[in-house]
């Protein structure tokens, strides 16, 4: 009568454990899936019109792109003719590269890693004053 018991304990600890994560595991998972990431800026470089910044305006672009609000993930590449910002980071073994295109009212962001192409839209008034 000891097993039924012992064995039904661990199955409601189990059942508990898979329907209340501990909050490390759901930030892990929640990274693992995130759009928009964090830059770090010993990992990045940043470049514009081909031109590397860095120092103290390197650090401001990439606090700018870090504050951004997410918008919304298109499906498809928008065209534009303008100049990108560049950011070149790596996150563990992947090498990923963004392409950030400035305009009045949002940024389009092109995240190309694994060979995947990822679009999305941002808002960030500080980094859309500071490339326009």
């Amino acid at each position: 009568m000891l097993w039924p018991f012992v064995l039904f304990l661990i199955a409601i600890s189990v059942l508990k454990l898979l329907t209340n994560p501990p909050s490390a595991t759901v930030e892990w998972v929640m990274k693992k899936f995130e759009l928009h990431s964090a830059l770090n800026g010993a990992t990045t470089t940043v470049t514009i019109d081909g031109k590397r910044l860095e120092g103290e305006d390197k650090n401001k672009v990439i606090h700018y792109f870090n504050e951004a609000s997410f918008l919304e993930k298109y499906t498809v590449q928008p065209e534009t003719s303008r100049t990108p910002l560049i950011f070149d980071t790596k996150k563990g073994d992947d090498d990923i590269k963004l392409f950030v295109y400035s305009y009045d009212d949002h940024l389009d962001v092109i995240k190309k890693y694994k060979k995947k192409v990822i679009t999305y839209r941002l808002r960030s008034d500080n980094l859309q004053k500071l490339l326009c």
